[in-house]
């Protein structure tokens, strides 16, 4: 049975550019939003992944292009945006997706080196990428989506995630900042906490063995899931994308939006 397409006329022929665009949610967003007519500059760490994503849009009938990115550097996020702007000539959207799960172990044990670079990509990416978004919005206003998580919000239970859990957090204050700072503009910046959703994210996890040495033993009930007692699907978040792209959200901004499946509410 075909999945039902959501319908939103207002994202036709707009320009979006999404971070962390080559897999799982980046990726299913990407997809989603071309769907509905939007023009999607792909931007993530160049691989066969990035460009096969670019490939099946265009092979739907839609416009894509990607450029490789590594989203802590200054530079090349600067360049993702000029170039998204040279090519279609506007900007409208930004899915400040892209994310590491980094190195899971002790506070105690953690190397600075590993903490910066959690803190750098997460956070700090999620900054550049607002930054940069600013001078090409101002005039018309637009949506700015940040990936943030459950754990860090809702959720402290994810063991020698510290730095992650940390990034997640600082992610939903600065979404509330720039919402608050971006309004004049008609800017809106919401934050999306997904729980456990079916993506690659484990290859960008490294833990440690000293991690058994502060692991509380957690019993999570049967169904951890509630709703759908599995994992959610990227596809269903990309929806929760959508929705805020467009006009249907016109009064939402600052605001973090769950999906888990009720899973943090266990």
């Amino acid at each position: 049975m075909q999945k039902p397409r959501m319908g939103l006329p207002d994202l036709k022929d707009k320009v979006a550019l999404i971070t962390g665009a080559g897999s799982g949610i980046g990726q299913a967003a990407a997809e989603m939003l071309a769907q509905q007519g939007m023009k999607v500059c792909l931007v993530d760490m160049k691989d066969d992944r990035l460009e096969q994503t670019r490939q099946d849009i265009v092979a739907a009938g839609g416009q894509a292009i990607t450029v490789d990115v590594d989203v802590s550097d200054p530079d090349r996020v600067a360049q993702a945006f000029e170039q998204t702007v040279k090519t279609w000539g506007r900007l409208d959207v930004v899915f400040a997706n892209a994310g590491i799960n980094g190195v899971l172990t002790p506070i105690e044990d953690m190397k600075p080196e590993d903490w910066d670079r959690t803190l750098s990509v997460n956070l700090k990416g999620t900054f550049l990428c607002v930054k940069q978004a600013i001078p090409h919005m101002k005039e018309n206003g637009g949506s700015i989506v940040i990936t943030s998580s459950i754990n860090g919000s809702r959720a402290f239970s994810g063991f020698g995630m510290t730095a992650y859990s940390t990034s997640k957090a600082g992610q939903v204050a600065f979404a509330k900042m720039a919402a608050l700072e971006l309004a004049r503009y008609k800017i809106r910046v919401n934050a999306i906490c997904p729980g456990s959703i079916k993506t690659n994210i484990g290859e960008n996890t490294q833990p440690t063995p000293e991690l058994e040495k502060i692991k509380i033993p957690v019993k999570y009930p049967q169904g951890s899931q509630p709703l759908e007692h599995a994992p959610g699907q990227p596809e269903q978040v990309a929806n929760l994308v959508a929705f805020l792209a467009s006009e249907a959200s016109s009064h939402i901004t600052g605001t973090e939006l769950f999906i888990d499946g009720a899973e943090s509410l266990l």
